[in-house]
């Protein structure tokens, strides 16, 4: 059947109208995705942005509010002004926290981003078997944590722990201790087990970046004589430099979110050794019941994870990071 001119009619007004700014006069109307109103964008955004004030903005506010208060949710409502900011810096315990963070933080970009790094470089050397080492080494990622810090605190045991059993059985008993009751091996316990769950995660995300580097850039080093691993620090190590950043911003702010494992495995102790912000807030919010210090702890830690996140990423602009050169 050959189409008659009524069948070219809406397009070709529809051209003209683009041109002329007239509307066809056929009694079609131009299809546009481009909002009509001035406003429409924002009524677009406007779910979002009201889910994000009702859970974020809003808790955050009356957060802070609460950090000028003195109370402990049965009694009347002080006005305590700054008193809890002050408090706070003169908190041992609290400035100690900090420090088992940040070392606990120093300890997981090696057993996390690091390790993550290195299996990620086995896997894609792997050949065949690639598909089973990526899944055995991110198992850990999908368990329930408190499962995990479960099962690692009979590792750690000292009658029936693994670690202690195997040192005893090779004649290294003086070796052998109480793990998670030594103040100087509770925390790197914990943060190898942070290691045992997370790294397979980072593993993940460096093995999705490895694969995109061009194959003749592997090519090319190989017949420069360069070996597997030469090629892997030398010449995809650098290409991927953007994604390790990324990786580390990521590390660094879980660590100030971790606390199940903490919680589980040693509740802050012993005597404070693996004492970190979030475990030390719930005891003073939930054991203490002091609600107004406790909201000043963590509008203190809000802005020092903002400051650190805002420094970080903006090392990262100056560094280049945005782009992936090949």
């Amino acid at each position: 059947m050959i189409a008659g001119p009524g069948w070219r009619t809406p397009i070709g007004s529809r051209r003209r109208a683009r041109h002329t700014g007239h509307r066809p006069h056929d009694g079609t109307e131009e299809f546009s995705l481009k909002p009509t109103r001035v406003w429409s964008p924002y009524l677009l955004i406007a779910p979002a942005v009201a889910i994000f004030a009702f859970v974020v903005l809003i808790p955050m506010l009356a957060n802070t509010l609460l950090s000028f208060t003195s109370w402990s949710g049965t009694d009347t409502l002080r006005f305590a002004g700054l008193e809890n900011f002050f408090r706070a810096f003169r908190d041992d315990i609290y400035l100690r926290a900090y420090l088992n963070t940040f070392a606990y933080i120093g300890l997981t970009l090696i057993v996390e981003v690091l390790v993550g790094l290195l299996l990620a470089g086995l896997v894609t050397m792997a050949g065949r078997k690639t598909g089973f080492y990526r899944v055995a080494f991110f198992v850990p990622v999908t368990l329930p944590m408190i499962a995990i810090a479960v099962l690692w605190g009979f590792v750690y045991s000292d009658d029936i722990g693994l670690i202690n059993s195997a040192l005893r059985a090779i004649g290294l008993n003086e070796l052998a201790r109480v793990w998670l009751g030594d103040p100087a091996t509770a925390l790197i316990a914990v943060s190898i087990v942070s290691g045992w769950i997370y790294a397979g995660f980072y593993m993940a995300i460096f093995y999705a970046a490895l694969q995109r580097i061009p194959q003749n850039l592997v090519d090319a080093a190989r017949l420069d004589g360069a070996g597997q691993w030469r090629i892997f620090f030398s010449v995809k190590v650098p290409i991927i430099r953007p994604i390790i950043e990324i990786a580390v911003l990521l590390c660094v702010t879980g660590g100030f979110q971790s606390f199940d494992l903490f919680y589980v495995m040693t509740n802050g102790g012993p005597d404070h050794a693996t004492e970190i912000i979030t475990t030390y807030l719930v005891q003073v919010v939930f054991v203490y019941r002091d609600l107004g210090y406790g909201a000043a702890l963590s509008t203190i830690m809000t802005v020092v994870l903002i400051a650190l996140g805002l420094f970080m990423v903006k090392m990262r602009a100056k560094s280049g990071g945005e782009r992936i050169e090949y």
